[in-house]
């Protein structure tokens, strides 16, 4: 690896130090990119080596009635239980090659704060001070939101979803089974796009601190937000409107959390631009 003279080496702020060529940029990346993998890889297999406790107390979580959802609603006095459906293989392989992409999705999950680290380690060094200073605390903000993305998809939309989608019949001649192949593929999408979304904060502060995003704006649309935002939510749940709800409502959250964000941001800016 190219070593990179740091503007700390020089005295020089973020962002003032000696010039990268464009090889070296790329040399860097490879290797910020190659720690995220290898960082993957190492979680990836701790998961296959546990693989059937991985299965039965995490991926077949939402099958069994003492899950935490359901067991807060029998709390609650409201009859909520998963559906009784059968998981099936349907391919050869198909149950080593999921377990496969289980080990990588969890393995993902559980080294984000790292590969977040690592890519943020390849943006800081060309920002400036002010910038850098003001983006100080951002891998444990960006961490800390796709962790409970990923836990409220898991532990709130996943269980409705899931029981809506397995449950639902079109007559008493088809049984309710699905190949472990789909089960994996719905969970994984209930879980890992709503970490992702949960960003929603971290990302308007980031276009307020530029300038080209300000709570006004947000104000002005958001009745039409709102109409994009449920339109998201039928995209990533099922047809349901319960499920739509429960991530719909959430994601408003964010939204109004946002603009609560961009006003400050805007302000603070402002006033650092008269000063």
């Amino acid at each position: 690896m190219i070593k990179k003279i740091s503007a700390g080496d020089q005295g020089i702020p973020d962002g003032e130090g000696a010039e990268m060529s464009f090889f070296d940029h790329l040399e860097e990346l490879r290797w910020h990119i190659v720690k995220s993998i290898i960082a993957i890889l190492i979680f990836a297999v701790i998961v296959y080596i546990f693989e059937s406790w991985v299965f039965e107390n995490i991926i077949f979580a939402h099958k069994n009635e003492k899950f935490i959802t359901y067991d807060i609603f029998q709390r609650l006095g409201i009859d909520f239980a998963p559906s009784d459906f059968q998981i099936i293989q349907t391919e050869m392989a198909e149950q080593f090659f999921t377990s496969l992409k289980v080990s990588f999705w969890i393995g993902f999950v559980v080294a984000f704060p790292y590969v977040f680290y690592q890519f943020w380690s390849f943006i800081k060094p060309g920002l400036y001070e002010n910038e850098a200073k003001a983006a100080k605390g951002v891998v444990f903000v960006c961490s800390f939101l796709f962790t409970i993305g990923v836990a409220f998809g898991f532990i709130v939309l996943a269980p409705f979803a899931i029981k809506f989608l397995s449950g639902y019949s079109v007559g008493i001649a088809v049984e309710n089974s699905t190949s472990l192949k789909s089960y994996v593929g719905y969970l994984t999408n209930f879980t890992i796009p709503t970490g992702i979304i949960f960003q929603m904060p971290l990302l308007v502060y980031f276009l307020a601190k530029v300038g080209l995003l300000t709570d006004a704006f947000m104000r002005t649309y958001r009745k039409h937000s709102l109409v994009i935002i449920f339109i998201l939510a039928a995209m990533i749940t099922p047809p349901d409107p319960m499920t739509m709800f429960l991530i719909g409502v959430p994601l408003y959250g964010l939204y109004e959390v946002s603009i609560f964000i961009a006003r400050r941001t805007t302000k603070r800016r402002e006033k650092e631009l008269n000063s």
